[in-house]
């Protein structure tokens, strides 16, 4: 497993498998599918995950806040292929909110596991 290395501010990443070198680069718009599973830091309790049963792959469009900005700004330095832990502080996931419908509580720190399935 690699060095866990800043991202941004609250945000770091973990590589767990880099991908194949040389693969396409997740860029600013592109739609990206993932493979995810979110977990709150603390316990490391999994609140979702697109391979859970009858769950899929989720797809967004990567650096434009159609998701949380930790999520944004981890996969913005990933390839196709690569699968990474993203872990974020609470303001860089859903805030003083939280996101109540998946227990997530307010200002909670959370951790991704992303596996990047495709790029377009």
């Amino acid at each position: 497993m690699s060095a866990v290395i800043p991202v941004c501010e609250g945000v770091t990443k973990q590589v767990l498998n880099p991908g194949a070198p040389g693969a396409k680069a997740v860029s600013k718009g592109a739609s990206v599918t993932v493979h995810c599973t979110g977990m709150l830091t603390d316990g490391m309790k999994k609140f979702w995950c697109t391979q859970d049963p009858g769950q899929r792959p989720f797809t967004f469009n990567a650096g434009v806040g159609q998701v949380i900005a930790g999520w944004d700004a981890g996969c913005m330095t990933m390839v196709l292929g690569e699968k990474s832990r993203i872990t974020m502080t609470g303001d860089k996931g859903y805030g003083s909110g939280g996101f109540p419908a998946w227990k997530i509580p307010p200002n909670a720190s959370l951790t991704f596991e992303l596996e990047v399935l495709s790029i377009n």
